[in-house]
């Protein structure tokens, strides 16, 4: 048997239970008390109650009750954190870091002081703690905490006009959704519904389970209910006053009216109608179980054969033979369905006027000599009558030899085409040996 009492640390901290270890305690007093931390001064909260001992259970023992050195000692601590506090702000400022500090707490011996402060996100703050330590003169800690704990360490006035809870009785953070705002009906906009620091107010957790459980005994909006004045549809639910809005159709118009729940009744929906228990047919000799005639054709049932035709198995679009002599991006010859293979591949037409365009040619070279005879005797005539014809007339000359020169240009198209042709007779040979 042990008697248990609740000790607070801190100012609307957590509450600890602390076995008294035979101290004559009562609530309001301070008593220095055993800690992760070390030896603390504390606040007894909760009165004195006796627990039976439990396997694997050990509360921590309060060491003594306080007296006045022990007091003195947390008065001096307070004046020492203050000007830790002034002292640590100026050495933030002349580090550059970004972050805001929110408190100071010196331990109770002074073996260390605990700095509290606020951040966006991670801060190298390692040069900021020995700078720190050289000052003080101690084992210096930098904690960040988030902006709840920030709230309720500093305190203030909520959208209610009294004391925040965290700062006034709240020991721990319960979690806190949106999805308690929609179900109290409350307005969405997260400046009447977000606290001081920023978050969901911790309020909204206070009346969750009683909107839980009335929700569950009310009927569900859009269901029909028998009121006094007739049967309705549930438009609207008031939690608070436990009452349902039903909106009654009278001819053309409606009308919508409050009721309790006392005079209300639900409309019981009709079960569902169970089928008709299914009788197997008996078969007949012979007979499978699709009605037709064993050993037939058709004995595999339409449902298995419309599954195997989705797989591939009966689908004749699938069941392609395997390609051979296929390599991987050789190209594939396809035979033409509309050819008619009786009939020899047609050659091209080209081969044949090979002959026509060399004896246009050859005509065109033996014409060369005379175009350059009558060139010549221009020539003279015009030099008789004009010096300055006869210059231009003999620089015409000189270039009409080289119209000698048109033949073997002239032959180079005859050329080319046959040997288009031959390539294209190699190709529909090495087709046809192909197929």
């Amino acid at each position: 048997m042990a008697i248990i009492v609740g000790v607070r640390f801190q100012m609307n901290g957590k509450i600890y239970n602390y076995d008294t270890n035979g101290l004559d305690v009562r609530p309001e007093d301070y008593v220095v008390a055993d800690t992760p931390r070390g030896a603390d001064l504390g606040q007894i909260v909760v009165g004195g109650r006796t627990v039976e001992d439990q396997e694997g259970v050990q509360f921590r023992k309060i060491i003594r009750i306080a007296n006045e050195k022990d007091l003195q000692i947390s008065a001096e601590n307070r004046t020492k954190e203050k000007e830790a506090f002034t002292i640590c702000q100026k050495k933030i400022v002349e580090h550059q870091l970004d972050m805001k500090l929110v408190s100071v707490e010196y331990a109770f011996d002074n073996s260390k002081a605990l700095f509290y402060f606020t951040a966006n996100g991670r801060v190298d703050f390692r040069s900021l703690v020995k700078d720190l330590a050289s000052v003080f003169k101690m084992r210096i800690e930098l904690r960040q905490i988030g902006v709840r704990d920030e709230a309720r360490m500093i305190g203030g006035l909520g959208p209610c006009g009294r004391q925040i809870c965290c700062g006034a009785f709240l020991d721990e953070f319960q979690p806190v959704s949106i999805k308690m705002a929609k179900e109290q009906n409350l307005s969405l906009n997260p400046t009447k519904i977000s606290g001081v620091c920023g978050r969901l107010m911790c309020c909204l957790k206070y009346e969750q389970d009683h909107y839980e459980q009335t929700r569950k005994m009310m009927p569900r909006i859009g269901r029909e209910v028998i009121t006094p004045d007739g049967t309705g549809t549930v438009c609207d639910l008031n939690i608070v006053k436990e009452t349902v809005f039903v909106r009654i159709v009278n001819g053309d118009s409606s009308e919508i009216k409050e009721y309790s729940l006392e005079k209300i009744e639900r409309i019981e929906r009709k079960p569902d109608e169970t089928p008709k228990a299914y009788e197997p047919r008996t078969k007949e000799k012979g007979e499978t179980a699709t009605g037709k005639p064993a050993g037939g054709e058709n004995d595999e049932p339409a449902a298995q054969k419309e599954n195997a035709g989705r797989n591939g198995r009966n689908n004749p679009s699938r069941n392609r033979e395997p390609r051979k002599n296929d390599q991987l991006g050789k190209p594939v010859m396809r035979e033409n369905p509309n050819r008619n293979t009786t009939e020899p591949p047609k050659k091209d037409e080209n081969p044949e006027k090979e002959p026509e365009t060399v004896t246009e040619t050859a005509e065109a070279a033996s014409k060369v000599p005379e175009m350059t005879s009558k060139a010549e005797e221009s020539a003279v005539t015009t030099a008789e009558t004009s010096p300055r014809a006869a210059a231009t007339v003999t620089k015409n000359a000189e270039t009409a030899p080289t119209a000698t020169d048109e033949a073997p240009k002239a032959a180079k198209p005859a050329a080319k085409t046959s040997n288009w042709a031959d390539a294209v007779q190699r190709m529909m040979d090495s087709m046809n040996g192909n197929e």
